[in-house]
């Protein structure tokens, strides 16, 4: 089942890791999501990306909230993965494709298959 939820967050990831202006959590989390070993760091960068979602709320910037809260998603499925003390919210990776889908609409792609091979049709 982990296999599933990291190729579920890894499509997404660098997916939008090609078409984000800001790269850097997005790489972070493509590496932690690549590493179990470092899993774990995906708490840390949570905060990080909190801190960055607080600025682009302060500033109205909506492409930005919806890249950050996609990426907030993913830091915290990620760190449920490791099964370290004080756990996210238990239905945080039930989340991780809406979110996705979301910030796919606000960089204008119409087709859902493109995002997530989730969605491709069968």
């Amino acid at each position: 089942m982990t296999g599933d939820v990291i190729k579920a967050i890894l499509a997404p990831l660098t997916f939008f890791e090609g078409r984000c202006e800001d790269k850097e959590t997005l790489r972070k989390l493509i590496t932690l999501a690549n590493d179990r070993s470092r899993r774990k760091e995906a708490h840390a960068l949570f905060s990080e990306i909190r801190r960055k979602t607080l600025a682009a709320a302060k500033r109205n910037d909506q492409l930005a909230l919806a890249q950050y809260n996609f990426e907030e998603i993913c830091a915290k499925t990620l760190y449920n993965l490791t099964r370290e003390p004080a756990p996210f919210d238990p239905d945080t990776p039930f989340w991780v494709l809406p979110r996705a889908l979301e910030l796919g609409r606000m960089l204008g792609i119409t087709d859902a298959g493109e995002i997530s091979p989730l969605l491709k049709a069968r």
